[in-house]
């Protein structure tokens, strides 16, 4: 005789029906549960955007409202989208992170469009419209002090 045959005849058949629901609970509570927020505009939307050309009205006209912008002005608009995973009754995770940042001039003009991801908890560049011109904005105190220790014994000319 087999097992099955064996629990049907020891369980009523009220029971054997409330374990096997118990039993789906359990595997469906373990099972993932993804959730999605915000908004990022598909590829064929950003290429209509021309770096240089369009402003911030005809930017907000194509793609429609931001999620947020710039915290000090009106330099930047940002398009955030997140992916959340939550398992059972652990801490919900963020495993997907996308952030589109627009970026204007004094004029109001798009100067630079920056898609940014997460990865490994890290903010990291997917793609750049505009490459950066590498000059970082530091002030002269900040140089001459980032030069302490930075001198060679072979570039001293103490003669002179």
């Amino acid at each position: 005789m087999g097992i099955g045959v064996a629990v049907r005849r020891m369980l009523p058949r009220g029971l054997r029906r409330a374990a096997l629901i118990g039993s789906c609970a359990v595997v469906m509570a373990c099972s993932p549960i993804y959730r999605d927020h915000g908004y990022i505009p598909p590829p064929e939307d950003l290429e209509q955007i021309v770096v240089g050309i369009d402003t911030r009205d005809s930017v907000e006209e194509t793609l429609g409202a931001a999620a947020s912008g710039s915290v000090l002005g009106d330099d930047a608009m940002y398009f955030v989208r997140s992916r959340i995973r939550t398992v059972a009754m652990l801490k919900p995770q963020v495993i997907d992170r996308q952030v589109l940042a627009i970026s204007f001039n004094e004029s109001g003009v798009v100067t630079n469009l920056e898609t940014f991801g997460l990865e490994r908890g890290q903010v990291v560049p997917l793609t750049r419209r505009v490459t950066s011109s590498g000059v970082r904005d530091t002030t002269f105190l900040r140089q001459l002090l980032g030069n302490i220790g930075r001198f060679t014994p072979g570039g001293a000319d103490i003669d002179n």
